[in-house]
C-alpha cells in the first residue's frame, strides 16, 4: 500500500517514498509512506471555509444523521479494517474492540444526539438570569460551534477507535476535523479514512487526513480550533509547549501515559468472586491488544497476606495463553505493533526488574503459534512482583506499554489509596469487592487522581464491561501523568469544541434570539387557543390565561378516597397544626394538576396531537379548600421531530386567587404540522 493524504477534498498524489512500515507478524512491508508538500494553512483555511461552514447549517439532529450514516455504512465494510489488521498484531478479538467499537461510538453518538440535543444548532445553558431590578435586562447563557478546526492526533493501538471517538463529538458539535494516525499503523487508518470517502456521508470539507508529518500545522492554529492528543508524555509537553498553543490559547485536550491499578479489596479471598473476577481481568488486561492500551492494569494491588495466591492464581491463566500469527484462531495474543515497541517494552521492563522480580514469562524463551520469533515483535506476557511499593519509584513512575504488569502487597486500605494515587494522576482504577464500606473508602480515597473508577463484584459479573474499555457514554481521560484531559462522556464531550457565551439583554429580545420564552417575555394573547395552532403557525410566546376554579373540600375528599392518596395532610386538620408546611388541610398537588388540565385544556381533535410528559414540576405553595386557582399556558420552546410533527414545550403556572404561585412546571406536547 502507498498511503497518502486525503485533504482539500481529494487525496494527495503519489510521491517519493518516505518510510517503510513493517508487519508486526512477519517484519515484511506492508505498507510505504510518500512525501508530499502539503500546506497546512491551506488544510486548516479549507477545513475552517468549506467544512465548518457545511457543519455549521445543520442542526444537531441532522449531524446525528451523519454519524448514524456512516456508522451503518462502516458496518458493511468493515471486514477490509479487519484484514488489515492482522498485520499490526490484532486478533480477532483485538480487531474488534478496535474496529467495532470504533463503529460503535459513531452509533452512540447518533443515539444521542437524537435523543439528548435539540433540533437547533446551538445550545442553552441553564435558564434565563434576571440582571436588573425591575426585569427589563436578563441574561441567558449560550453555546456554540467554534469557527475552527479540530486537529486530532492519534496513537498507534487504536488507528479505527481512536479516531472515531474524536470524530464523533467533534462532528457533532459542528466542528469539520483535521486526523493524523501515527506512522506504524497508519495503513489501517488510511483504509478507514477510504471507506469513509467513498461512503459519501460526510459533507465536503468535514474530514481531512494526514499521513506522516504535520509540519507547521502548529504554526497555523487560532483561538477557533482544538488540539486533542493521544500519545506519550513527552511529545504531548512538547505540544503543549508550541508558542502558538500559549499565544492563542488553542484548546489541547491530552490523553497521554497512564499507570492504572486494580485493587483487590481484603475480603475477595480466594474462592471468591471477586478473586476470581481480578485475576480474569489482570490477565486479560495484560493480554487483549497484547497489553497496547493506554488504559491496560500495569498495577495490580492486593493485601500482602493474598500475594503468594494471587501470584500463583496469574501465573497458571498467562501460562495458557496461546502466542503467535493472529490470523490463526487458535492464538489469543498477537505480537507487539513493531520491533521498535519491542524494544522499547524490554527496555523498560529492564528497568522495572531493578525493583520488582519477574515471576511470570520469559522473554528469551516462550512458545510460539505459527510465527517466527526473530521476524515478529512478539514479547510474552510478563508478571513481576515488587516487594517493597512503598519504597520502590520505577513501578509508579514507568509504564511498559505491552504485556506487562507488576503485583505488589499493601497493608489495609489507607496503604492500598497512597501507593494506587502514586501513579500521580490515571485514566483508570478498578476495585474488585462486594464489601460496600471498602469500596466506598477506596472509591473516594482514589477519585481525585483517576478518570475513572470501576467497581466490580458479583453482582455485575456478567455485564460489566471490563477495567480497560473506555465507553462513550462515560468519561474517558485523568488528570496528572494521563494528560489532564478529558474525551466521550456522552454529550458533554461536545463542549470541548463549543464556546459558551452569556447573552446579555431585554426579556423580548433574549426571546426572540434564543426561540425560548420565559417569565418576564412578552406574552401573545388572543380569541384563538393555543392548541389549536399547528406547529408551524405555533408562535414562541403564544398564551392562554384561563378561567378561576374554585377547590372545594369535597374536591378533596373525592380526590383522595377515588385515587387512595389519603395523606394526612389532605384528610386530617388536627395533624396540620403547627405544621412548618401545611396551614391546614391542602389540596392534593396532583389534583391541581388535573383540575389545571381541565381549566387549559382544549378538548376538540386539532394539531395537539399527544401530551408526552411533565419537566421541572414544583409545588411551591399550598392550595387550601375554598380557594381559587387560575392557570397561564405559555409556548415556551419548539422542537421539529420530523415532517409530520413537533415538540413543544408549554410553561405551566397554577396561581391562587390571590395571585401567588402554586405549581410550576413544563408540559410536553407533541403537535402537528400543516399538511
Amino acid at each position: 500500500m502507498k498511503l497518502g493524504s486525503f485533504v482539500r477534498g481529494k487525496w494527495s498524489g503519489p510521491g517519493e517514498p518516505a518510510a517503510e512500515i513493517h508487519s508486526a507478524v512477519t517484519g515484511d512491508v506492508v505498507a510505504v509512506t510518500t512525501r508530499s508538500d502539503l500546506d497546512m494553512r491551506e488544510i486548516l483555511a479549507y477545513g475552517r471555509a468549506i467544512g465548518g461552514k457545511h457543519l455549521r447549517k445543520l442542526t444537531f439532529h441532522q449531524r446525528a444523521g451523519l454519524l448514524k450514516a456512516l456508522a451503518d455504512y462502516l458496518t458493511q465494510h468493515k471486514d477490509r479494517l479487519y484484514k488489515l489488521s492482522f498485520h499490526a498484531g490484532a486478533t480477532r478479538t483485538d480487531a474488534m474492540i478496535d474496529v467495532d467499537g470504533g463503529i460503535g461510538t459513531l452509533f452512540a453518538y447518533a443515539g444521542k444526539g437524537r435523543r439528548e440535543l435539540p433540533n437547533s444548532k446551538f445550545l442553552l445553558d441553564g435558564n434565563v438570569e434576571g440582571l436588573s431590578k425591575v426585569g427589563a435586562f436578563a441574561g441567558q447563557h449560550i453555546v456554540t460551534p467554534l469557527h475552527g478546526v479540530a486537529v486530532h492526533i492519534n496513537a498507534f493501538n487504536f488507528p479505527c477507535w481512536g479516531m472515531l471517538e474524536k470524530l464523533a463529538p467533534a462532528l457533532l458539535a459542528g466542528v469539520p476535523v483535521v486526523t493524523k494516525p501515527a506512522t506504524v499503523t497508519s495503513y489501517v487508518a488510511h483504509e478507514l479514512v477510504r471507506i469513509i470517502t467513498e461512503s459519501g456521508a460526510l459533507p465536503e470539507g468535514v474530514l481531512q487526513f494526514i499521513v506522516g508529518s504535520t509540519g507547521d500545522l502548529f504554526d497555523h492554529l487560532t483561538c477557533q480550533d482544538v488540539v486533542s492528543f493521544t500519545g506519550s508524555a513527552d511529545t504531548s509537553q512538547k505540544l503543549q509547549r508550541h508558542p502558538v498553543i500559549a499565544r492563542e490559547a488553542v484548546r489541547f485536550i491530552a490523553e497521554r501515559d497512564s499507570l492504572n491499578a486494580a485493587i483487590l479489596a481484603p475480603d475477595a479471598v480466594p474462592g471468591s468472586p471477586e478473586f476470581d473476577l481480578f485475576v480474569k481481568e489482570v490477565a486479560k488486561e495484560m493480554t487483549v491488544k497484547a497489553g497496547q492500551k493506554c488504559t491496560a492494569i500495569r498495577r495490580a494491588l492486593v493485601p500482602s497476606a493474598q500475594l503468594d495466591a494471587v501470584i500463583t492464581a496469574l501465573r497458571d491463566r498467562l501460562a495458557k495463553v496461546t502466542i503467535g500469527n493472529p490470523e490463526n484462531d487458535k492464538v489469543r495474543m498477537g505480537p507487539l505493533v513493531g520491533l521498535g515497541q519491542r524494544s522499547d517494552v524490554l527496555a523498560h521492563v529492564a528497568k522495572l526488574r531493578a525493583e520488582a522480580e519477574l515471576v511470570a514469562g520469559d522473554p528469551g524463551n516462550f512458545a510460539l503459534l505459527d510465527a517466527d520469533a526473530k521476524r515478529g515483535a512478539f514479547v510474552p506476557p510478563l508478571l513481576l512482583h515488587c516487594a517493597k511499593p512503598l519504597a520502590a519509584s520505577a513501578v509508579h513512575a514507568i509504564e511498559a506499554f505491552g504485556p506487562v504488569s507488576t503485583v505488589m502487597g499493601y497493608d489495609g486500605l489507607e496503604q492500598a489509596i497512597a501507593l494506587t494515587n502514586r501513579g500521580g494522576g490515571s485514566l483508570v482504577a478498578s476495585i474488585y469487592t462486594h464489601d460496600i464500606p471498602a469500596a466506598t473508602e477506596l472509591a473516594f480515597g482514589i477519585g481525585s487522581f483517576h478518570g475513572r473508577v470501576a467497581i466490580i463484584d458479583r453482582d455485575c459479573a456478567s455485564e460489566h464491561t471490563g477495567h480497560g474499555s473506555p465507553m462513550p457514554q462515560m468519561v474517558h481521560g485523568g488528570p496528572g501523568r494521563a494528560g489532564g484531559g478529558e474525551e466521550l462522556g456522552g454529550v458533554r464531550s461536545l463542549q470541548h469544541y463549543m464556546q459558551r457565551t452569556a447573552l446579555q439583554g431585554s426579556p423580548a429580545m433574549l426571546s426572540g434570539v434564543t426561540g425560548r420564552w420565559f417569565k418576564g417575555s412578552p406574552m401573545l394573547e388572543g380569541d384563538l387557543h393555543p392548541f389549536r395552532y399547528h406547529y408551524d403557525d405555533l408562535e414562541i410566546g403564544r398564551t392562554l390565561v384561563s378561567k378561576s376554579r374554585q377547590v372545594t373540600l369535597d374536591d378533596i375528599e373525592h380526590f383522595a378516597h377515588f385515587t387512595g392518596d389519603t395523606f394526612y395532610a389532605h384528610m386530617d386538620e388536627e395533624a396540620t397544626k403547627g405544621h412548618p408546611f401545611f396551614p391546614g388541610r391542602v389540596a392534593h398537588g396532583y389534583l391541581l394538576l388535573s383540575f389545571a388540565a381541565g381549566l387549559f385544556v382544549d378538548p376538540d381533535y386539532g394539531p395537539v396531537l399527544a401530551n408526552y410528559g411533565l419537566d421541572s414540576l414544583r409545588f411551591v405553595k399550598p392550595v387550601q379548600p375554598g380557594e381559587q386557582i387560575q392557570v397561564r399556558l405559555t409556548a415556551k420552546e419548539k422542537m421539529p421531530r420530523n415532517k409530520q410533527y413537533g415538540e413543544v414545550r408549554w410553561d405551566v403556572e397554577i396561581t391562587t386567587g390571590t395571585g401567588e404561585t402554586a405549581a410550576t412546571y413544563e408540559l410536553l406536547t407533541m403537535n402537528a404540522m400543516r399538511g
